[in-house]
């Protein structure tokens, strides 16, 4: 055999000449002559600093980032709103100590998720102050924890914490409540009211679990009326109305005590909600915007279906619901409604997320069918109204869709002129408007549709006017 063959074999256990160089002289011998030379510390720090022109193009992309971010604009603080909660005259420490008033306080509340998961627990646990003769002690809607007043999302500043009265009125936030119970009071109240000796601190851990709502609701009021300190917090180191509850048909025995109470006959939106309203309401449906204004609550908007289409990532939700064999949710599981959620027998998963997903991220040929045979079941309708947070092309083409199938006009959320208070209760805007409408096609899974549909159904209307896709 040639001896260079064999020669050049020596290295072939070796990936790279280069890596023998590192090895710092171990091993064999190079084939060349040449030493590597030490490189000094200058030359290597020089070496590791990014170039002129990265630096530049790290900067370009940080500018935009920036520039993105700010023109999405400074969210309101909202001192206007808190300066109102602070003058709510429940908020009289002196009158409060007068008439010792009880209070109830669930510290431990949802936070950092949608707005609709707070107002259902909030409906559930002023109703318990209530049944307890206890003023319900109502927080902040809290989005992070974060010590900053703002919090990033989605390349855009939102407010870390709201006020709930930016969102709602009524018993849950502070208004009227009948005689004899006792108006709700804010957290920073509380803290004046009942300083921290004074408060009564029971444990949730012994709740019952699994249990029907009404089974929950009375546990806690037998527990409650036995104390008769002034201040009682329970400490929720066992929720006492969670996400299980809301969605399951157990939470259905609270409904006849709860749409007769004060807490729902009295609910109202907020005055920056229902400012928001007046100056979108004549681009939705002018011919009955003169009405509306000045209507009853349990008016509607004649013609108007309002549809609710949850879009963006709430496929990835859907894949979420389908791996749990998820139903509907509670209030959204009414016997008397008409459209029913049932699993099918399904043992293709392919034919399985097909039919979750009709219901639950439908397209828009299945969205035009379904808006297409509830019209049929209600001639009068004309006017379709999505609330939504899809893509406005994504809209586009379903108006376009829902228009050449007839109906005289299609508005979305898109369409509402909010100023930047307003920007941030935009989800409370859409329900109202849905609460008004002739007509309401919600999403089953949605704890949002199952707010409207509780609020719509309070109101005395129709169970068939709430429909679900």
């Amino acid at each position: 055999m040639p001896r260079t063959i064999l020669r050049d074999r020596r290295w072939d256990h070796l990936s790279d000449p280069a890596n023998h160089i590192r090895s710092r002289g171990k091993g064999l011998p190079l084939p060349y002559g040449s030493k590597p030379r030490r490189r000094g510390f200058s030359q290597l720090l020089c070496r590791s600093l990014p170039s002129p022109r990265i630096i530049l193009c790290l900067a370009l992309i940080a500018s935009l980032l920036i520039f993105k971010v700010l023109a999405s604009g400074i969210p309101s603080t909202y001192q206007d709103i808190r300066k109102f909660e602070r003058s709510l005259p429940q908020h009289d420490l002196t009158e409060a100590l007068r008439k010792g008033t009880l209070y109830l306080r669930v510290p431990k509340h949802v936070s950092g998720r949608g707005f609709n998961n707070v107002l259902q627990e909030s409906l559930l646990l002023s109703y318990l102050a209530l049944q307890t003769r206890r003023a319900f002690v109502f927080e902040e809607y809290m989005w992070s924890r974060s010590p900053l007043p703002y919090t990033l999302y989605d390349f855009a500043l939102r407010p870390s914490r709201m006020p709930l009265n930016a969102f709602v009125s009524g018993p849950i936030a502070g208004g009227h409540m009948p005689s004899p119970y006792s108006r709700a009071v804010s957290a920073e109240f509380w803290e004046t009211v009942c300083p921290p000796e004074s408060r009564h601190i029971i444990s949730s851990a012994d709740q019952p679990s699994d249990a029907d709502g009404i089974v929950i609701l009375d546990w806690w009021i037998e527990r409650l009326e036995g104390i008769r300190d002034r201040c009682v917090e329970i400490d929720s180191e066992k929720i006492i109305f969670d996400f299980l509850l809301f969605g399951d048909t157990r939470v259905l025995s609270l409904w006849q005590g709860l749409s007769d109470s004060p807490i729902l006959k009295e609910f109202r939106w907020s005055s920056l909600v229902q400012s928001a309203i007046h100056h979108s309401l004549p681009i939705i449906d002018p011919a009955s915007f003169r009405v509306a204004l000045h209507a009853d609550p349990s008016s509607t908007l004649s013609g108007l279906v309002a549809v609710h289409l949850r879009r963006g990532d709430f496929k990835g939700h859907c894949q979420y619901l389908i791996r749990y064999n998820a139903l509907y949710m509670g209030f959204n599981r009414f016997p008397e409604m008409l459209d029913k959620f049932t699993i099918p027998n399904e043992r293709r998963k392919e034919n399985l997320q097909q039919y979750y997903l009709e219901h639950c991220f439908p397209d828009v040929d299945q969205i035009v069918e379904k808006l297409r045979q509830v019209r049929a079941a209600n001639p009068g309708l004309k006017r379709v109204y999505a609330l939504t947070n899809g893509k406005a092309s994504w809209m586009s083409s379903l108006k376009r869709a829902l228009q050449e199938d007839g109906w005289r006009d299609v508005k979305s959320s898109l369409d509402l002129k909010l100023d930047s208070a307003q920007k941030h209760v935009a989800m409370a805007v859409d329900m109202a408007i849905a609460e008004k409408a002739e007509v309401f096609i919600g999403n089953g899974f949605s704890s949002l549709t199952a707010n409207v549909v509780v609020l719509r159904m309070a109101k005395g209307l129709a169970s068939a006017s709430n429909r679900l896709l």
